[in-house]
């Protein structure tokens, strides 16, 4: 399997500066990696660096708490969508879900997707780690319900990423035709491999250049 086209190859650190993120789509160029994943204020220069490419250019919505109204998310959405963006990650109303409020969660999905009208793939970030299984099990089958392209376990700046267990859990809960995204803490070609043997169809990490280039991978999100 050609893992590099699985890679979201990802910056969302507050302090980046353009020359990061020109240098980040350099490097999704250079190695083919399925898309840059950046903060809003980037995707125009991440759309304007890639446009003659087929990397994709995804972008964070309700990042990374998730706590933002459905109303606020769906408009970020569409503006990035009108900026370049080509994928949205949105993050769940976590308290939400925990609170049993599936018709606010649904919305709150359903918000976003609509916001996009199909022109752009929507990835729902339910933050695995704060969550207990039957509640990671609901949160997928609210993302279905409302019509996600894929659910993802984490943002990375919780208290940990991606698990085999979780992507396993994750994948039973969508079913074979909604993608599953691992990412937070994927940082050599076996973490990739365990994933994608779980269930993973896509990889969040912005170790992809050491990971392909054999160097040790710096141990970050």
């Amino acid at each position: 399997m050609n893992y590099v086209k699985l890679i979201d190859h990802t910056l969302l650190k507050a302090e980046a500066k353009k020359e990061d993120i020109i240098k980040l789509c350099e490097e999704a160029k250079q190695f083919g990696f399925a898309s840059v994943c950046v903060n809003p204020s980037w995707v125009a220069k991440s759309a304007e660096i890639l446009h003659d490419t087929d990397v994709e250019v995804c972008t964070v919505i309700g990042f990374p708490l998730g706590a933002n109204t459905p109303e606020t998310k769906a408009f970020e959405a569409k503006n990035a969508l009108e900026n370049g963006a080509t994928e949205v990650d949105m993050v769940i109303n976590i308290g939400a879900l925990k609170d049993k409020n599936d018709e606010l969660v649904e919305h709150d999905i359903r918000s976003v997707v609509e916001a996009v009208k199909e022109k752009t793939i929507v990835k729902v970030i339910i933050e695995a780690c704060l969550l207990t299984d039957k509640e990671k099990m609901r949160a997928c089958e609210l993302s279905v319900k409302a019509g996600a392209n894929f659910v993802k376990t984490s943002t990375g700046f919780s208290l940990h990423g991606a698990t085999v267990e979780d992507v396993s859990l994750m994948r039973r809960s969508v079913g074979p035709n909604i993608g599953v995204k691992a990412s937070g803490g994927v940082r050599n070609l076996q973490d990739i491999e365990a994933m994608v043997e779980a269930g993973a169809t896509r990889i969040g990490s912005s170790s992809g250049v050491q990971i392909f280039t054999g160097k040790v991978a710096t141990p970050d999100y």
